[in-house]
């Protein structure tokens, strides 16, 4: 969610065009056929909510084949953007929404702070490198905030922001932009893809195919369409490429609902293509009110890989099944096994009350059951309520009723920032490692009931083995460095291939400008604790005169190596409004094992019609090593630095891994992709 820098005293939170320039008889025909000069009809709040019971199969339109390098590509501005409200689940004020009675919750400081447990000695490592992102200046938004999103592949960083994005090489020279989503998605003619698209973008980095994910939304008014714009790339190069472009419509039935504040997961499942996933908190477009529930699509990603049609298993979770609850965020995987054959995708949400200060103790989990040729199921009953209540120590969703998410004060200026406190932060990791299926999830909470002092992040490690929900976590710490008085929000969290967790998010205070941090813990380190401490991943200068932040940032893992973070987030130079800077940084903790020493290699040929993968490993003591192909042992070996594994006819992607058989450590895990 973006604002202008344009002022319009009539207008709040959230980015949205009123205004498009007609170039042709053809476009405005077009406009008509989506009814974007009929009046909106009047509608009652909540007379309409989602009522989705069965799924409900959608064409997407496309594909539409793009052959061009994106260098080439003819430049479409971005639309003119207005100052809009963020869209919530219960109005919070500057929402423009009615607001409840103010309501404090109980006095919950013992049961936030018992979670709060001091680190140990800082011994997180300094980012090995930081480079600079896309710019407000470069971008095209004249918007707030930049809605920062990346993920990193074998050979390339992709960065997306409000209106474009940019691809880097790895050591952060720039390849290719800022690329408009107006560029890219121009030929999706017949949609608001085609020069109507609005942000909210994401991006990831498909590992099991080697290609890339990028997406936003468009629409030409507030009376809709609104549809999701989506690429994907038709090699591993998103520069030269090329690209596949399809769209759907985020709710054909009513489409006068807004999909707002999208968020996307991959899934191996169902076999053999898997699924591209996404979700949207559904408003009413033309009042940008009430909140109608939550659309949650399934594309067909090999459909979408092989540039064919495609359809998408779309359902509309309505207030019933939902509660409080909005923002629902599905489980995406990078390290560890794939999940396997058959296995439900997860999707996680907490509630969002009406009012701050209530104290919540309950994480919801659904299960999204695909099939593209029929039998989709989600949730529990008609109204998709969820599979499970987990059970979690006491918090309060940083917001307060007085000043909504605009609590996080900053050096040099009464303004504050907003936390968007109220939800599961993307991505929600799913790893499966050692026969332990796991999710991991972060998001902002208040550390007083009250919501009067620092934020903290909260995450959780849940037990998912055998694809149920978990009654309790496996662990669970709200982390403030030991109470160190620094504001920190806007997280996303990953996990390497080691099991080592990593925390990427932004931290502020009154004598802090906001800037960019993380913290992490070792997989064998004490349970509910960032036990390695924190690092500054990047220091802003200057604090931001205005409140919008975020609205989200992103932490990924590197696919080669399997072991180095990847964060990207938002810092100013100046104080000022409409002038965000965005900075991607790495680090790492190193190689697996309980020595961490062992350094393995991996490399695939091709000997006739036989592939094999060579393995090279140092040190070799000149015992004996069991050989892991995605987490099996497949042969035990001499410990002499080599050897090789021979797959026949296989293809796809494979982790290797060796172990030493008598102290028990292992090496780093590494991925080949064999064609």
């Amino acid at each position: 969610m973006k604002k202008s820098s344009s002022p319009r005293d009539a207008f709040f939170k959230m980015r949205i065009v009123f205004g498009i320039t007609i170039g042709s008889a053809g476009i405005l025909l077009a406009l008509l056929s989506w009814g974007v000069f009929f009046k909106a009809s009047a509608k009652a709040a909540g007379q309409s909510e989602a009522t989705t019971a069965s799924p409900e199969i959608v064409q997407m339109v496309g594909p539409v084949s793009v052959d061009q390098d994106l260098r080439n590509l003819p430049y479409v501005a971005p639309k003119e953007e207005f100052e809009e409200r963020v869209l919530t689940r219960h109005p919070h004020p500057g929402t423009g929404q009615s607001e409840g009675p103010s309501q404090k919750g109980p006095d919950i400081a013992a049961i936030l702070l018992k979670n709060v447990l001091p680190p140990s000695e800082p011994n997180i490592p300094p980012p090995l490198l930081t480079f600079e992102g896309v710019a407000e200046t470069q971008s095209g938004c004249g918007c707030e905030p930049p809605d920062t999103i990346g993920d990193v592949g074998p050979n390339h960083y992709v960065e997306a922001v409000n209106s474009s994005f940019k691809v880097f090489d790895k050591n952060g020279n720039t390849l290719a932009g800022p690329t408009t989503y107006n560029s890219l998605f121009a030929p999706l003619t017949g949609t608001p893809c085609s020069g109507s698209n609005d942000g909210d973008p994401f991006v990831f980095y498909d590992h099991l195919a080697d290609r890339w994910v990028i997406s936003d939304f468009a629409f030409p008014s507030l009376n809709g369409p609104f549809y999701q714009c989506i690429g994907v790339s038709k090699t591993a190069d998103p520069v030269s490429g090329g690209w596949f472009l399809y769209a759907v419509q985020h709710d054909a039935a009513n489409p006068q609902w807004l999909g707002d504040y999208p968020k996307f997961g991959m899934w191996n499942n169902p076999q053999p293509g898997g699924a591209y996933l996404f979700t949207v908190n559904l408003f009413f477009g033309p009042t940008l009110g009430p909140f109608e529930g939550v659309g949650v699509f399934a594309l067909d990603r090999a459909s979408m890989l092989a540039g064919g049609p495609a359809n998408a298993v779309h359902f509309d979770i309505p207030l019933a099944g939902l509660g409080d609850s909005y923002s629902l965020v599905p489980a995406t995987f990078r390290t560890g096994d794939p999940p396997p054959a058959g296995r439900d995708e997860f999707l996680l949400a907490i509630d969002s009350p009406a009012t701050g200060g209530v104290t919540l103790t309950k994480v919801k989990g659904w299960l999204f059951h695909i099939d593209f040729a029929g039998g989709s199921t989600l949730g529990i009953g008609t109204n998709h309520s969820p599979n499970t209540l987990i059970t979690v120590n006491g918090f309060v969703d940083a917001f307060t009723s007085a000043a909504g998410f605009t609590i996080v004060p900053q050096q040099g200026t009464s303004s504050k920032l907003d936390t968007l406190g109220d939800k599961i932060m993307t991505p929600l990791v799913y790893q499966s490692r050692n026969g332990t299926e796991s999710l991991w999830a972060s998001g902002t909470v208040c550390t007083d009931s009250a919501c009067t002092g620092p934020t903290g992040i909260r995450w959780y490690q849940f037990d998912v083995t055998g694809g149920t929900f978990p009654a309790t976590p496996v662990q669970q710490q709200t982390w403030t460095n030991n109470n160190d008085g620094v504001w920190r929000f806007m997280s996303s969290i990953a996990v390497d291939s080691c099991g080592d967790t990593a925390i990427g998010y932004a931290t502020s205070s009154t004598s802090l400008f906001p800037g960019m941090r993380y913290g992490g813990r070792l997989v064998n380190d004490p349970l509910n604790n960032l036990a390695q401490g924190e690092a500054v991943m990047f220091n802003g200068t200057a604090g931001q005169t205005s409140n919008r932040w975020g609205d989200y940032s992103m932490t990924s893992v590197d696919p080669v190596d399997g072991t180095t973070f990847y964060h990207a987030n938002e810092y100013y130079t100046t104080l000022s409004s409409f002038n965000w800077h965005t900075r991607i940084g790495k680090f790492s903790f190193g190689t697996c094992g309980g020595g961490g020493e062992i350094v393995l290699k991996a490399k695939a040929k091709t000997q006739g019609t036989d592939h094999i993968v060579q393995l090279k490993w140092s040190p070799a003591d000149g015992g004996s090593v069991n050989v892991l192909r995605n987490g099996v042992v497949i042969q035990t070996t001499a410990d002499d630095g080599q050897t090789k594994d021979s797959l026949g006819t296989q293809t796809g992607r494979f982790t290797y891994q060796v172990c030493e058989t008598d102290s028990g450590d292992c090496s780093n895990e590494v991925n080949v992709r064999v064609r």
